[in-house]
Parts: structure tokens; C-alpha cells; sequence
């Protein structure tokens, strides 16, 4: 507008100018919008064809002044067009601004400026929208992402507390069935079972303040002492076999909590005489196996909330390049097999970085 301002022209034609440079305007912001690529072909059509009469038909009124309006129609067309014809028109358009200049008895030296001028506003406006369609997408993104990242808390606060209460209530329930037996005619082995109660029950608030805060470790070894004690004060047949060596802790957590939901499960779904817990670690992989006998294959529990626990283990052994598979036998035996790299890849996930530090 201040080019067509310099040349002097009269009222009439300087508003003329102003209208269309409006026009242009409006045209651009449309064109510059983040949806304006995903718009129907006809609208592409009119919308740019539109711009393109805006941008020439003025030349003819305002000569090499009005040159500087084929930028925006050279970035419009980059917006709008798939790239193997958006680029040769954005060319074709920087091209034909060598004309105006010559056509008004200029230099060769302003038409060559007039070329790369339109050519480098063309990309301009090109780059400068792509650039705020892109900080869009990362501000929605970093949304997601934070929103994946308080989910995946949520889920690990939950199986967490699975793994751990599901354990320690099935042990407090049995202990309390055993301890109401014993009271009528053994009151000295009846409360060394109240004493293991109390300590079962501070034991569970203490995992629940720890998985609260996300620093709840376990040791396998630890676990199948304390699961080969339950089952022994159950009166169930045990046989142990550990040969474990040196393992990373996160390993160690998962397997720990893989033997809690297993042992979990024999005391509530099964009426087992017998369990075998196997913990071998062999080039470099832990397996871990549980096995019962008393499944009971058509046992569905009515609780609203459960079957929740192998599912909770499985997505935990992945997390870990570890795998976890049941099996049933003859016999109405039930095998729990968890094997895993004792020292697997730390693999951290885009929501893991985003995650909030417990």
C-alpha cells in the first residue's frame, strides 16, 4: 500500500488498492489457517483462484507497484497444493514477476528483485504458518502425553496395591480361619498366630504408604520364604527350589509380585494339598514356576473387581522383556511360569519422560 501510496495516484484508485489489499488479506488468513488444507477442492479452487485475479489484474492498474502481493499468492499456493504442483506454480509465480519491472522501463536489476522478493515471501508465509501449525501440535501433544502419563500413575498406584493387599488380606484370612480353630484347645499356638496377624496387618500399611509413594522394592528371595511359610501354616505340602543369582531390583519386584498374586490365588481359587515353587536363573534368565494341585477349573469369583491380577502381572513381565503363561494339567493341576532376562533393557516410553517424579 505505501508503494501504491508513492506513486500519486488519485483517491479513487488508492481505495480501489486498499479494497484489494483487504481482499487479499482476508483470503490469506484463510489460507493460513491450520485447517485450510483438509477444505473441499472447489473451495481450494475458488478461494486461490480468487487470490490469483486479486494479485494480477491489479498489475494492470498499478503496474510493478502491486508486484509485491504475488508473495502471499506464491505461500497460498504452498499451503493449499500437493507438493508436486505446489512447487513448480510457486516457481511459476516467482518467474512472472520478472515482467511488471521490465514492462515499466525499470532495470533488469529490479526485476530480478521483484522475483526473489515474491519467491522469499512466498516461503515465508509458507514456513511461518507450517511453524504454528507445528507448536499446535506439540502443545496438544505434551497434553496428551501428561494426560497418558497421570493414567499410567493411576494403573501402577492400582496394580500395585492388587499385588500387594490381594496377598496380605488372603494371609490375614487364612491366619484368622486357623487362629478360630486353635482357641478352643491350643490358646499358646492360637495367639503366636494373633502375633503373626498384627505383624502381616503393619506389614500392609506399610506397603500401602509405600506404593502411595512409589518406592515399594521386594525381593523374590524374601517372598518365597514368606510364601513357603504361609503355605506350610496352611497345611499345605511345599517343595522349594531357589537357585537365583544376581538380578536387577526391578526384576526382582515383578517376579516378588508375580509369587504373591500366584500364592494369592491357590489360597482363595484352589483346594491344594501341595505347591511347588521353583526360582532358577540359567544364561542369564530367571524363570519362575508355581504349581498346584486342587484347581478348580470352573471357579468364578463373584467379586466385582476381580481377575484383575494376571492381567496387572502380565502387562508388568513386558514392561521388563519378560513373559507369563499358565497352564493346566492333569489332575487338576494349575502351573504359573514367569520367565524373564535377569538384567533386561531399561526401555523408557515418551510418557515415561513426561511422568511426574514420585
Amino acid at each position: 500500500m505505501l508503494n501504491v501510496l508513492a506513486a500519486k495516484l488519485s483517491v479513487g484508485m488508492s481505495a480501489l488498492a486498499l479494497i484489494c489489499l483487504c481482499a487479499i488479506f482476508g483470503l490469506q488468513l484463510r489460507h493460513s489457517r491450520s485447517d485450510a488444507v483438509r477444505a473441499p477442492r472447489w473451495q481450494k479452487v475458488v478461494t486461490l483462484g480468487a487470490q490469483t485475479l486479486l494479485t494480477y489484474l491489479p498489475i494492470l492498474l498499478f503496474q510493478a507497484q502491486w508486484g509485491g502481493m504475488a508473495g502471499f499468492l506464491a505461500g497460498s499456493l504452498l499451503l493449499l497444493l500437493p507438493a508436486r504442483i505446489a512447487w513448480p506454480s510457486y516457481a511459476a509465480v516467482g518467474l512472472s514477476m520478472l515482467l511488471p519491472p521490465l514492462l515499466n522501463g525499470l532495470s533488469l536489476l529490479d526485476s530480478f528483485y521483484l522475483c526473489q522478493s515474491t519467491l522469499l515471501t512466498g516461503v515465508i508465509v509458507f514456513g511461518l504458518t507450517r511453524l504454528a501449525d507445528l507448536v499446535h501440535v506439540l502443545h496438544d501433544t505434551r497434553g496428551r502425553l501428561a494426560r497418558m502419563a497421570v493414567t499410567k500413575e493411576r494403573l501402577r498406584f492400582a496394580r500395585d496395591l492388587h499385588d500387594l493387599l490381594g496377598y496380605s488380606l488372603s494371609a490375614i484370612t487364612l491366619k484368622s480361619e486357623l487362629i478360630h480353630r486353635l482357641l478352643p484347645g491350643n490358646s499358646q499356638r492360637a495367639l503366636t498366630e494373633i502375633r503373626e496377624v498384627l505383624a502381616i496387618s503393619r506389614q500392609s500399611l506399610a506397603d500401602v504408604r509405600t506404593v502411595a509413594s512409589g518406592m515399594r522394592d521386594m525381593s523374590l528371595a524374601e517372598e518365597i520364604n514368606a510364601a513357603e511359610g504361609l503355605l506350610v501354616a496352611a497345611d499345605i505340602n511345599t517343595r522349594v527350589t531357589l537357585r537365583q543369582g544376581s538380578m536387577s531390583q526391578q526384576v526382582s519386584t515383578v517376579l516378588a509380585a508375580v509369587l504373591r498374586e500366584a500364592i494369592t490365588n491357590l489360597l482363595r481359587h484352589s483346594k491344594a494339598d501341595s505347591c511347588v515353587i521353583e526360582a532358577v536363573q540359567e544364561g542369564g534368565r530367571v524363570r519362575l514356576v508355581v504349581e498346584n494341585n486342587g484347581a478348580q477349573p470352573d471357579y468364578r469369583d463373584p467379586s466385582a473387581h476381580s481377575g484383575s491380577g494376571l492381567g496387572n502381572l502380565t502387562s508388568r513381565m513386558r514392561e521388563i522383556s519378560g513373559d507369563l503363561r499358565t497352564e493346566r494339567g492333569p489332575d487338576d493341576t494349575f502351573r504359573l511360569i514367569a520367565e524373564t532376562p535377569a538384567f533386561p533393557e531399561r526401555r523408557q516410553s515418551s510418557a515415561d519422560a513426561m511422568a511426574p517424579a514420585a
